[in-house]
Formats: C-alpha cells, sequence, structure tokens
C-alpha cells in the first residue's frame, strides 16, 4: 500500500540567505512536494501493479455508465460524460496525495453544469477551462483555506437537494416523458400532469432497473468477508459475487441495452434510446473562448463569463470542497496523509487538461473512490488504467451506446444519488445543536429554487450565525463579593458594545457600584476598538470609586495592553490573586 506522502516544505523559523531558499525551493523535497508520484514510484513493487490494474478495471467498468448518465443530468450528449471521466485519471497519477480518489463526472458537479450552461456543449467546456484556471490559481496562492468558510450543515443541506433535484429530474425517464421543463417545481407539475403519456416499457425497464440494482447493493452490503476456514468453491463464489455486484452499474446498462437492440431488430421500439452519439476519441484542442449560435450571432467571451456569473465561484468551489472531504475520509479511514493545496492543485489541472478534451467540470466521486478502496488499490496508478477502460469505450463502443435505454441510465442515477439523502443527519443536529438546522433548512430550501442560491444563502447564514457569536461572546459572571466575569473567546471590535453594557448593567449600575475582575485566561486577542473601550471603562470605575483588575492576561493580549499605555490597568496572574488585592483595598477604604 502507498505509504504517506511526504508534507509540503513549511516555512523555515528564523532568517535564512537568498541562496538558502533558491536551494529548498528547487530541492528534490520540493519536487516531490509537488510532484507526489516521485515519493512512491521508486518504491513500486509488482504486487501493487496487480492491485492497481484489479481496482483500476473495476473502478473503469462502474465509471462508463456513471459517466453516461452523468451527462444526461448536465443536459449533454451522453460522450461528454466520458470525454471528462479519463483525464482525472492521468493528471491524478502524478498529482494526487491520496491512493484511494478518483476524479471524473460527478452527480453535483452535472447538476452544477446544467445549471449554468443550459445543455450547451460549448459553454459546458469553456466552464471547465475556467473552473480549472481559478482552482489552481487559489492552489499557487495556498488560499484553500477559504473552504473552511462553508459549514458542514451547508454541505449537508446542500447535498441533499442535489440529491432530491436529480433523482426526481430521473423520473421523467423513467416514465418515458419528453420535453420537461428543467427548472424543478415545474418539473415536479408537469411529470405528475403528463403521467398519462407514459410509455410502458420505458415504466417497466426502469423499474426492473432500479429493482436489479437495489438488490445488487443489499446483496454486495450484506455479504460477509470470508474466512480462513472456507474452501476455495465457497472463497471464488464470494468473489464472484462481490464482483457482480461492484459492477452491477455496467451489467444492468448492458442487460437493457441488449434488450432494446432485440425489440428494435424485431421493429417495435418500446423504449426511448440514447440514440446517435459522437464515435471515436475527441480531438485534443484548445477550448472555444467564444461561441456562434445557430443563426449566426456571435456571442463574446466577455459575454459568457458575465452569463456564468456566480457559478464561477460556485462550481469551482463546490468540485474543490466535494474532491477534497472524500480524499480526507478515505485518508483517515486507510491511515495516510494528504495535501488539501495539492489536492487543489491536481483537480485545477485536471480541469484545465479536460477543457481540451471537450470535459466538463469534475470532481472526486464518492462512489467510484469507495469502489476503488474496497477493491485494494495501492497507488494513484489505478486512475491509469480507468482512464484506458474509458478511452477503450470511446473508441470501440460507441456505436453500441446507441441502443442505451434512458430508462436505465436514470435508474442508474437515482440508485447512485439516493444515499445521499441523509435524514439521519437531521436528526443528529436536532439532537446536538438545534441551531444547525437553521443554515442546513435554509439551504435545502432555496437549492430547490437555484442552487447557487442554496449555497450562498446557507453560507450567509452561517457567516451571520458566526459573527453573532464574536460579537456576542459568553461571559460568565460570579459573586464573589465582587464580580468575577469570565471571558470565553477573544475580544474584538464587534463584542465591545456588549462587554461594555454587561458592566455597566451589572457593575456600573448597581447600587452600589461593584468592582470586577475580568478573568481573560480564554482571550487570546484584541484590537484597537477593545483597547479603548476598555480605557473608557477604566475611566468610568475609577470615577466610582470601584476596581476594574484583570486576570490570566495572555503575553500576547498583555503586551497589547502595555503598549496602549492604559491608566490604572491592573492585571494579575490568577483570579484568586486579584480578589486579595480586591479585598485588602476594600479593608483599606
Amino acid at each position: 500500500m502507498m505509504e504517506p506522502l511526504v508534507d509540503r516544505p513549511g516555512p523555515q523559523i528564523g532568517r535564512s540567505s537568498l541562496g538558502e531558499r533558491m536551494a529548498s525551493c528547487c530541492s528534490y523535497r520540493t519536487l516531490q512536494a509537488w510532484l507526489p508520484i516521485l515519493t512512491w514510484l521508486p518504491k513500486y513493487r509488482l504486487s501493487w501493479l496487480q492491485m492497481d490494474l484489479i481496482a483500476g478495471l473495476t473502478v473503469g467498468l462502474t465509471t462508463v455508465p456513471q459517466a453516461l448518465a452523468y451527462a444526461e443530468v448536465a443536459g449533454l450528449p451522453v460522450q461528454y460524460g466520458l470525454y471528462s471521466a479519463f483525464m482525472g485519471g492521468f493528471i491524478y497519477t502524478f498529482l494526487g496525495t491520496s491512493k484511494d480518489v478518483t476524479l471524473g463526472p460527478t452527480a453535483i458537479m452535472s447538476l452544477l453544469c446544467a445549471s449554468y450552461v443550459g445543455g450547451d456543449p460549448v459553454r459546458a467546456v469553456l466552464l471547465t477551462l475556467l473552473c480549472g484556471t481559478i482552482q489552481t490559481a487559489m492552489a499557487l496562492l495556498r488560499l484553500g483555506f477559504l473552504l473552511d468558510f462553508i459549514s458542514f450543515p451547508v454541505i449537508k443541506g446542500f447535498t441533499c437537494a442535489a440529491a432530491v433535484t436529480i433523482g426526481f429530474g430521473q423520473v421523467k425517464n423513467v416514465l418515458g416523458l419528453k420535453d420537461i421543463p428543467h427548472e424543478f417545481f415545474l418539473q415536479v407539475y408537469y411529470t405528475f400532469y403528463r403521467i398519462p403519456e407514459t410509455r410502458i416499457g420505458d415504466v417497466v425497464l426502469g423499474l426492473l432497473c432500479l429493482y436489479l440494482l437495489v438488490m445488487l447493493q443489499w446483496m454486495k452490503s450484506t455479504l460477509e468477508p470470508p474466512s480462513e476456514q472456507d474452501t476455495p468453491l465457497t472463497r471464488a463464489a464470494h468473489s464472484l459475487v462481490w464482483g457482480i455486484a461492484t459492477v452491477r452499474n455496467a451489467l444492468v446498462v448492458v442487460a437493457a441495452s441488449f434488450v432494446a437492440f432485440s425489440w428494435n431488430a424485431f421493429g417495435s421500439p418500446v423504449f426511448t434510446i440514447t440514440g446517435k452519439t459522437s464515435q471515436g476519441l475527441p480531438p485534443f484542442r484548445a477550448p472555444p473562448l467564444s461561441e456562434t449560435t445557430p443563426n449566426g450571432t456571435s456571442i463574446s467571451f466577455g459575454e459568457i463569463v458575465e452569463d456564468f456569473g456566480g457559478g464561477l465561484a460556485v462550481i469551482p468551489f463546490m468540485g474543490v470542497l466535494e474532491s477534497i472531504a472524500i480524499a480526507k475520509a478515505f485518508a483517515s479511514q486507510n491511515d495516510y496523509r494528504i495535501d488539501a493545496n495539492q489536492e487543489l492543485f491536481a483537480i485545477g489541472l485536471t480541469n484545465i487538461m479536460g477543457s481540451f478534451v471537450s470535459a466538463y467540470p469534475v470532481t472526486g466521486s464518492f462512489g467510484r473512490t469507495a469502489v476503488n478502496s474496497q477493491t485494494g488499490v495501492c497507488t494513484p496508478a489505478g486512475g491509469i488504467v480507468t482512464g484506458v477502460v474509458v478511452l477503450l469505450s470511446l473508441a470501440f463502443l460507441m456505436p453500441a451506446f446507441y441502443y442505451i435505454p434512458k430508462a436505465s441510465l436514470a435508474a442508474v442515477i437515482i440508485c447512485a444519488v439516493a444515499p445521499m439523502v441523509d435524514y439521519r443527519v437531521v436528526i443528529q443536529f436536532w439532537r446536538i445543536r438545534k441551531l444547525d438546522l437553521v443554515p442546513f433548512l435554509t439551504t435545502f430550501l432555496l437549492s430547490f429554487w437555484e442552487v447557487q442560491y442554496g449555497i450562498v444563502g446557507g453560507v450567509v447564514v452561517s457567516g451571520l450565525m458566526l459573527l453573532y457569536n464574536v460579537a456576542r461572546p459568553s461571559i460568565k459572571v460570579c459573586d464573589h463579593g465582587v464580580l468575577v466575569m469570565e471571558l470565553d473567546s477573544g475580544l474584538s471590535f464587534p463584542s465591545t458594545e456588549y462587554l461594555n453594557t454587561v458592566l455597566y448593567t451589572q457593575a456600573l449600575q448597581a447600587s452600589p457600584p461593584r468592582s470586577v475582575v475580568l478573568d481573560c485566561h480564554h482571550v487570546n486577542t484584541v484590537d484597537y476598538t477593545v483597547v479603548n473601550e476598555l480605557r473608557d471603562l477604566l475611566r468610568q470605575f475609577k470615577l466610582r470609586g470601584v476596581g476594574l483588575i484583570f486576570s490570566g492576561l495572555q503575553y500576547s493580549v498583555l503586551e497589547v495592553l502595555l503598549a496602549a499605555d492604559l491608566p490604572d490597568l491592573r492585571h494579575t496572574a490568577s483570579v484568586e490573586a486579584a480578589l486579595t488585592i480586591l479585598s485588602e483595598g476594600s479593608r483599606t477604604n
């Protein structure tokens, strides 16, 4: 198994000469940080090759039908799903820091793509280039920390809403309905309104595919691992069942295509099929920077970018967020480390290069990454095998895709997104912290209107909640003859008015006024506004003949207060020492 990857060189403490810094930048360790393949390739073993081949082939057989189905979600011709599915395997082998992650089209990225390109392949490819450029720039500028501002409730709200939107969007294909609007609420209305137009063949085939996929998934989840006491025949049977269940998507789509081909051959086209697709490998060419409509109107690069609008923020962020979350989960599970900024760089470069082969934006896939890990992949080289499988499908199997029933692809998508509807997380939010339901529900509900509104709305609500906690820090008040007020966080300018109000109402406006010990051992930062407010408070306490003493100040905070030269500033190492000083002062008075 691949060993933990080297960490990117961190900043050096102390001064170093220009020559030393240049030597550090050109060192082999730095090269390993930018090209992680140099970490594991010199140690590559023949046993790893066998496992990588098996894992890559298995993931490839899972990728092909899913890529075809996700192109349908993106509103693009099915071949664009395969165009998007192979570049990630090659790029990530050189640049990725997780042995398990597989890059390619996913349900969420397909939904986001559909929201912004409206089924236009030219715009989808340009969007890929722009997303990749933004992600790569973020990696080079080390801006991965910005992802930390998207909270877990927002992510969960978005993924649940996306799963419902994507899943219901495929109901029309199971029913054999055409010309259904893409907007969610109109989609719901017209799907039910046009149920009388349902094609029986599509319904029967779609439900049968769903049943087979669910049963095979259930078989895999309930399959107990083989024991040492099992006979070779039992072990072979276990491997066979596990293999069939793992590549269930490919088997079901192949079987459905054969059924559709048979009915068409006998002159009874009862199924809605994919139809004609472009054959062969995509040409390697620069992505288009403008577009000409069928009526001859030319749309410039600037106009297209303006039309993308917020999508140029939402899609790159969600792509990186999804992939890094997956990488971290499997790194923790399999006991190795990843470099988040390097992952960001790998995804960005994959999208940039993908735009040269007509791909739409990609990211890490949880389902295919799980298959990769469970199959025993040892290094990212398994992605090369997956990429080759996709390329072979493009080169030789495209004519066969003509007969793939849309109902079978719809069944694949529904089964893929169903686990994303995680109702248990609502129960957990309710039990652990009910307030987290606010950004969750905001994101979930707004995402049905417009995907970008859901994400932006959730981030705004989470940000307001965070700012509220900053502006209203928890202050624990205890009465020891004098008031002891314990602050539980740093003090910054939004919290000064609240601190002022608490001190005035609890101490200065009391009758008689009371002395206060401000326990600051949790406070690790103060700013200029806070210092000015403390100056005024010290003056007010002195005018009323009572004391204000700070206890437990951290060195960095004390340094700021001393530099401000606050009059009558008194501080102690502990609350007890402050109480002693105030009690002695009261006896003296």
